[in-house]
């Protein structure tokens, strides 16, 4: 008997994406992720991994290619389509996007509010994320009083408090010290057991040295994989051009 072939989350045809004048963030990018898998994202700044995050939950769309997300594409989606896949969705952005005037507890509800949880479900949800990031004290403090690294750890919370099954996390440990930067990944870890697939963008090779998840690299705009010998004197040539 064949073994099933495991369900693809994301799948990226020949996607690119260039910024004016001419800024090629991606180029001719094809990557498939499945469901349940944890998959880290690496390379330099500018290489293209935000913009690679940011298409997933079409906060940006592609020049050319094809994004799927949960088996639908995303350029036929719009209105009700769109925030129901969204919904599916969580999001820790590079510059947390905070309400710096609502709470703590309000900032994380929000992600739930709009999937119409339970009162008692926001509550105790939102309660259980703070412990577990050691921030149970501040649920009543407004997101603008807290340093950088208790706003990213607020974040994070907020994109996997509505236990999503894709999470998209961009530098979510760039502000936060060894012992913090565990808890956050034993979270991580946790929604991955719970089969969520989660795909981290990081500068920090400490969170995949160990070897047990797929780690991509980008480089000017291009994937390919770290143990992978460098570009081909097209690909250099080509990208040279691109930043000139």
């Amino acid at each position: 008997m064949t073994a099933k072939s495991p369900e693809i989350m994301v799948d990226l045809i020949k996607v690119s994406k260039t910024y004016p004048p001419r800024v090629h963030a991606l180029v001719d990018v094809s990557l498939t992720v499945h469901a349940g898998e944890m998959l880290f994202l690496t390379g330099m700044s500018g290489a293209g991994k935000t913009t690679l995050l940011r298409l997933l939950c079409r906060g940006e769309t592609p020049d050319k290619g094809l994004v799927e997300v949960a088996g639908q594409d995303l350029d036929r989606l719009s209105g009700s389509g769109l925030q129901q896949l969204r919904r599916r969705i969580g999001m820790a952005y590079q510059d947390f996007k905070l309400l710096p005037r609502h709470t703590v507890a309000e900032n994380i509800a929000l992600a739930m509010e709009v999937a119409y949880r339970k009162r008692s479900f926001i509550r105790k949800r939102t309660r259980e994320l703070l412990e577990k990031l050691r921030l149970a004290d501040k649920y009543a403090t407004p997101a603008g009083e807290l340093s950088r690294g208790e706003q990213q750890r607020i974040s994070i919370a907020r994109a996997l408090a509505n236990m999503p099954d894709l999470v998209l996390a961009d530098e979510p440990t760039g502000n936060l010290d060894r012992e913090t930067t565990a808890l956050v990944m034993d979270l991580f870890r946790e929604h991955e057991e719970r089969g969520a697939t989660i795909i981290i963008a990081t500068h920090d090779r400490e969170l995949f040295s160990d070897g047990s998840h797929r780690v991509i690299e980008l480089t000017a705009g291009q994937l390919r994989s770290p143990e992978e010998p460098g570009r081909t004197g097209e690909q250099s040539l080509h990208n040279e051009e691109a930043s000139q």
